[in-house]
């Protein structure tokens, strides 16, 4: 009676489970739908609620109208504009102001050579809508037409805004698309087998759409602030750390498939083994985005909750749907290396196993030559350049972008893009007589009032984002503040960004360096081994960024560097680097508890994560390496930065670094647990074998199996049930 309750509850709880997984995706399937619509992109969705740019522009929402949305016109002609050119120009802009309700008469100011006119166009026409603000652009854009070699361009903020909306528009499906083939290539070539890849990556989509909808109910529910950057690194980090866990489980599941006659059983023993490692990987990883939190950007203070739910939906549906519908499925899913009840695996001959090894042969030299390798990287960093202009911020030049790099070179003289000033009604004049006065200003004009408030544009001497122009903006807001003025616009909302990121950098990077800290004395129970784990992931970011640095300009031809970049690369680095950490760890604690000597329990922890660590690496690394195929510079720099940076952790520092150090520290490791203790041989024994080799005056032997590099049969083997996930080499067993 018992057996028939136990097979029945065999086969009850995995249909259950995909049951309420099926009815969760129709509760949450139109709230996933809802998530790309709630995206915010303009410039002042990413500043702190304090910036003067941020008060600037809710103060603009207040004013008649509601917010504007502000054009450049911009007709040239190579050797100077002809009279029909200028009448073309005078037509189309006639026909702009019938067709919308425009802020005032559009003027025309030709260029000093002749060859360029342009007409700044205003409207409060679209109000705070995307959608109109992106049709009143299109709509000037199919009215203002060139041709017979007249070039005609429509720029400004308001297109600006428009172009980088249509990136982000199509964003979240290609870059889902893109990951979901670049995962689906790695996992046919980890599983070999025609049908298995498709469970953990079905599984994956799944858990992308839990966490878009938990990301919509982030924003109505909390005000959580989401971008479209925010939105494409949660899309990858669900798919990468999702395929991670998958890879863990999968593999110890197909281990335990060996010594359990019945699916159910195996998967639960696999589960219990790998439970810690896993819960731990995502702990680090949700830790380390919870510390964003205390940014002072809007986006970074967004992108931390929704990068959190996105690891939590991969963490929850890879431990509980995906073991459901393996264990549905059954030992068949694996064919045609299919894992026989009582079999044995295939022995091969381990690569990290050779690897470790022969690192451990001449560990100080192996382990000061890494150290002075990731130094070198680093200082590539130097050759950082300043932040990426708007105007740089894209692969690709838009019209927009086009229109504002002719403006730049036809009126050197002047801006283009003014700046904002808002100032109290009765103070207008007052400031824009000081404005007048300020170094650098070209042309100050009163706009609209309301509210109590006056807007003024003000237009400098110096090019956009210039270091002429950002001296003209803080010699502006240093005699305008008296007057109680904000000073604001694109290129002082870049300033803004500029000085955010760098009080975040100094708030964030020691939170999350206390958090993950925390998170691995609680695991490793040592306060040496987590400080080793900190140093070697901090050097990999700094390396990484550096090789980043060596190549963004002269290779990628960049013009600059995100603002963002150094603070997300590190969060992302620290966090997912952290991972493979608690693997290598973990796996060398166990040996150790078993008394192994620490060379003895080093290596065989390499040997035994070696592959799976090596294949979750590259999984992580090419998902994040689908960010380089967009065409923003931030997001093609942040994936290249964390794509290097994850392999360089995988192959250098965990196999050769971290190993060596193990070796080097010996017992010192896990100091100041039990574990760093040497433990007193027994009774009537001479130098027994758990004394330490400093103690015995000689490096303990190893197995020949780890010698060679090949991993002792199973049979051999502690029993697998009790070990952690990340022991399973995928790579090296079938």
């Amino acid at each position: 009676m018992g057996d028939t309750r136990t097979t029945a509850r065999r086969r009850a709880v995995p249909w259950a489970v995909v049951g309420l997984w099926l009815a969760a995706l129709v509760l949450l399937g139109p709230l996933a739908g809802k998530f790309a619509g709630i995206q915010q992109n303009r410039a002042v969705d990413y500043l702190p609620d304090s910036a003067d740019s941020t008060q600037v522009a809710r103060i603009q929402d207040r004013l008649p109208g509601g917010e504007s949305t502000d054009l450049v016109l911009v007709y040239h002609r190579e050797g100077g504009l002809s009279a029909a050119d200028r009448r073309t120009a005078t037509e189309q802009v006639a026909e702009v102001r019938g067709t919308y309700d425009l802020a005032g008469e559009p003027r025309g100011v030709p260029s000093k050579d002749g060859s360029t006119l342009m007409y700044p166009v205003s409207s409060t026409q679209p109000g705070q809508d995307e959608e109109a603000r992106d049709a009143f652009v299109e709509g000037v854009r199919e009215i203002a037409e060139g041709g017979g070699g007249l070039s005609v361009e429509v720029g400004g903020p308001g297109a600006l805004n428009t172009d980088m909306n249509e990136v982000f528009g199509t964003l979240d499906a290609t870059l889902l698309l893109a990951t979901l083939g670049v995962v689906t290539v790695l996992l046919v070539l980890i599983y070999r087998s025609p049908f298995l890849w498709l469970v953990p990556l079905a599984v994956a989509g799944v858990a992308a759409a839990t966490a878009m909808a938990a990301g919509y109910g982030l924003h109505e529910l909390f005000d959580v602030t989401v971008t479209g950057q925010s939105g494409g690194v949660m899309t990858v980090l669900v798919l990468g750390a999702g395929t991670d866990y998958a890879l863990l489980i999968v593999s110890r599941y197909r281990e335990e498939l060996r010594r359990h006659e019945r699916p159910y059983d195996a998967m639960r023993t696999a589960l219990r083994g790998c439970g810690p490692a896993v819960l731990a990987s995502s702990g680090t990883v949700a830790a380390g985005l919870l510390c964003l939190l205390a940014a002072d950007l809007n986006s970074s203070s967004g992108m931390g909750p929704v990068g959190m739910v996105g690891v939590l939906a991969a963490l929850v549906a890879m431990t509980t749907l995906l073991p459901a519908v393996l264990v549905l499925l059954g030992r068949r899913v694996f064919w045609p290396l299919i894992p026989a009840f009582g079999s044995e695996p295939k022995t091969r001959r381990s690569l990290f196993a050779a690897m470790g090894t022969s690192a451990t042969r001449r560990p100080v030299t192996v382990l000061v030559g890494g150290a002075v390798l990731l130094g070198a990287l680093a200082l590539g960093t130097l050759n950082l350049s300043g932040s990426v202009k708007q105007e740089d911020s894209f692969t690709e030049r838009p019209e927009s972008i086009t229109a504002m790099r002719t403006l730049a070179r036809e009126y050197p003289e002047r801006s283009s893009r003014p700046v904002t000033v808002i100032a109290p009604d009765r103070r207008a004049e007052t400031v824009m007589a000081r404005a007048r006065s300020t170094d650098g200003v070209a042309e100050v004009a009163p706009g609209r009032s309301g509210s109590g408030w006056t807007e003024i544009a003000v237009f400098t001497t110096a090019a956009p984002e210039t270091a002429g122009e950002t001296r003209t903006i803080e010699a502006l807001r240093a005699g305008l503040d008296p007057e109680g003025a904000y000073v604001g616009g694109p290129s002082a909302q870049q300033i803004d960004l500029a000085d955010s990121e760098a009080r975040d950098r100094e708030v964030i990077v020691p939170l999350v360096l206390s958090a993950v800290f925390v998170i691995l004395v609680g695991l490793l129970r040592s306060l040496v081994a987590p400080l080793l784990l900190l140093a070697a992931v901090v050097a990999v970011w700094g390396a990484a960024l550096g090789i980043g640095a060596l190549v963004f300009g002269p290779v990628f031809g960049f013009g600059g560097t995100d603002a963002g970049l150094g603070l997300l690369s590190f969060v992302f680095l620290v966090a997912l680097g952290v991972d493979y950490g608690i693997f290598l760890m973990h796996r060398m604690r166990e040996e150790s508890v078993r008394g192994a000597e620490p060379e003895v329990a080093a290596l065989a922890a390499l040997r035994s994560t070696g592959g799976v660590i090596a294949s979750a690496g590259v999984v992580l690394a090419a998902t994040f390496a689908v960010l380089t195929t967009l065409p923003l510079v931030g997001l093609v720099e942040l994936g290249f930065v964390i794509a290097v940076g994850v392999l360089l952790d995988t192959f250098l520092v965990r196999t050769y670094l971290v190993t060596t150090a193990s070796v080097l520290l010996k017992r010192w490791v896990w100091w100041p647990g039990r574990l760093s203790r040497v433990p007193e041989p027994p009774a009537g024994a001479e130098g027994g074998a758990s004394r330490s080799p400093a103690e015995r005056g000689a490096s303990p032997k190893l197995p020949a199996s780890l010698e060679q590099g090949v991993p002792p049969s199973p049979t051999r083997a502690a029993p697998a049930a009790r070990l952690p996930a990340a022991e399973a080499d995928t790579t090296a067993r079938s």
